[in-house]
């Protein structure tokens, strides 16, 4: 589900400014130590529209995907549709274990920028549970190339990744990064005692991203029936063949997919709705779990429209390859989902990791290959260790298991999975230690945006041996922001959803509430929708020639 974008051609002039060395902003000394000071190595950086020659990161409009221009204060330009977009390109550079944790990371970065270009720094650091937080974009410093990330809690290890954009002229450049880790107080390096929380998890409404032969934000060349999904944020976008953050995305015919975050859309790419309000890159003032296209298709927010000035033409808050939807989840047409945010968790993760040219491992309902086929988990996706089932099998949520020996390592001290409750299948009761929720993220998941319960998934039966019915168009029709009560599972269809493979009536109404910020989800609002573009995708594109892939939307039907 992508549209097809220009890039707008701002204004572009001679190099203005050659960037200068500039003193490492570091906080003094604290009782804890010295800061740590490091420069990565450029050449040794993995990413995609940004090449490093003799020890130069540039800019490569060949390779670039498009992405919102920022302003000095962090805002987003918008403009009509077509909306402009700027080819951006990321440069993931090798990490840096400490030998103190810390919770604030100063930059310095030695750069050349053109008018119409811009280089900046997004920084992440390691849990001491092994998970990376999210992507934080560096805050500029009082000196020209310095910029201060503040981490959300302590780390262990830092990790920086350039940013580069630019609308043509002179491609802008990094000749040098200095990153510096100022020691934690005692009090931040200790922190709070790690307890198991569940993940954050939404109801939204998933679309196909298809572009089957494209690249992805993070540089994947999209294969046939591929297995990865899309969020409207960068700040949860794993490297190419990585799964530092993956989803868990079940439909409402109860199969479930595992896969890894490999892309940026729909419609939006700086809306980690999954957030809380104050921690929103943008839309702090829509309730968390609620995607901003689906407050602006269904409420008017925001005029109605996208980052980008753009009218969606549907809610989706993510995006789907069409391995997760139409082979991992039997879906045939748009539909409303349930979605984990793994990392967002303490649950203790692996990587799925198949051997050959297998590239999932199935999901059963039951320890044993006999049973039923609930969903897949795609090679280099996380998946959630709740207990073992003997020396061969893991589950992974209610009724679903897989192979002890399908990840690469199997995390120490998970619990074995408790014995089986009268009437259960084997081995299917709580394990003896179980994970216990965060507390208010398994709310329901009202129109408010709260979180919906991860029930058990009931059996399904594998749809790859039906092939889905022809449907020529993506449904546009928006479903229920949300299950109506916490009762509901993501096994049962969610009340206002079409079932999978079925579209959703063209003339289905629900009671329209009146626009406004943060207002309920829960069905469309009268609107005008004589601008909306036709659903073709939503995939921040650029022009030919500005880097961007040149995608052409596709059909829902799978092949043959």
């Amino acid at each position: 589900m992508r549209t097809r974008m220009r890039a707008g051609l701002r204004g572009v002039g001679l190099l203005a400014v050659t960037g200068v060395l500039v003193a490492v902003a570091v906080s003094p000394a604290s009782a804890a130590g010295p800061s740590a000071t490091w420069q990565p190595d450029l050449s040794a950086g993995e990413g995609t529209g940004i090449v490093v020659e003799g020890g130069t990161a540039r800019f490569d409009a060949a390779t670039a995907h498009g992405a919102p221009i920022e302003g000095p204060d962090g805002d987003t330009e918008s403009s009509a549709d077509p909306a402009d977009v700027v080819p951006t390109g990321l440069l993931t550079l090798p990490s840096r274990p400490l030998e103190r944790p810390t919770t604030e990371v100063d930059s310095t970065l030695v750069t050349d920028t053109a008018p119409g270009s811009t280089a900046g720094i997004d920084v992440r650091g390691k849990r001491a549970g092994g998970g990376w937080t999210e992507w934080i974009p560096a805050t500029p410093g009082g000196e020209p190339g310095s910029a201060r990330t503040e981490l959300p809690e302590a780390v262990h290890e830092v990790q920086g990744r350039i940013v580069l954009t630019s609308t043509g002229g002179a491609p802008p450049t990094v000749r040098g990064v200095t990153l510096s880790a100022a020691p934690s107080s005692e009090s931040e390096a200790e922190g709070t005692p790690m307890t198991e929380a569940g993940p954050r998890s939404y109801s939204v409404f998933a679309t196909r991203e298809g572009l089957e032969g494209g690249t992805t934000a993070n540089g994947h060349k999209i294969g046939p029936r591929d297995r990865f999904v899309a969020l409207p944020s960068r700040r949860a976008l794993s490297p190419d063949g990585k799964s530092d953050y993956s989803v868990k995305v079940c439909a409402p015919n109860g199969r479930c997919a595992f896969a890894p975050v490999w892309d940026i859309g729909p419609w939006n790419t700086k809306d980690d709705y999954w957030n809380p309000p104050a921690e929103r890159q943008s839309f702090k003032d829509l309730p968390q779990g609620v995607p901003e296209a689906q407050a602006a298709f269904n409420d008017g927010y925001n005029g109605g429209k996208d980052q980008f000035g753009r009218r969606p033409s549907n809610p989706a808050g993510i995006d789907l390859a069409d391995g997760i939807f139409w082979d991992a989840l039997g879906l045939k047409d748009n539909s409303q989902v349930q979605v984990d945010y793994l990392w967002t968790g303490s649950v203790r993760l692996s990587t799925v990791s198949t051997e050959g040219d297998q590239d999932k491992v199935d999901v059963h309902a039951a320890p044993n290959t006999g049973a039923p086929v609930v969903g897949i988990a795609a090679d280099s996706a996380d998946v959630p260790v709740e207990c073992t089932q003997g020396a061969d099998w893991l589950r992974i949520g209610g009724k679903q298991y897989i192979p002890a020996d399908a990840v690469s390592a199997a995390p120490s001290g998970v619990p074995a999975c408790g014995p089986a409750a009268p009437g259960d299948p084997a081995g299917d009761a709580a394990a003896t230690d179980p994970p216990a929720d965060a507390a208010g993220d398994r709310a329901a998941a009202g129109p408010t945006g709260a979180e919906t319960p991860t029930a058990a998934q009931q059996p399904a039966t594998d749809p790859s041996a039906t092939a889905p019915d022809p449907v020529t168009r993506k449904s546009t029709s928006p479903t229920s922001g949300a299950p109506a009560s916490g009762t509901s599972t993501p096994g049962a269809p969610t009340p206002g959803a079409p079932e999978a493979g079925t579209a959703a009536p063209a003339d289905a109404k629900t009671p329209a509430q009146a626009p406004g910020v943060g207002s309920a989800t829960s069905g469309p609002a009268t609107r005008d929708d004589s601008a909306a573009p036709n659903d073709t995708g939503t995939r921040q594109a650029a022009t030919p020639g500005t880097g961007a892939a040149n995608r052409a939307p596709s059909s829902a039907t799978p092949p043959p």
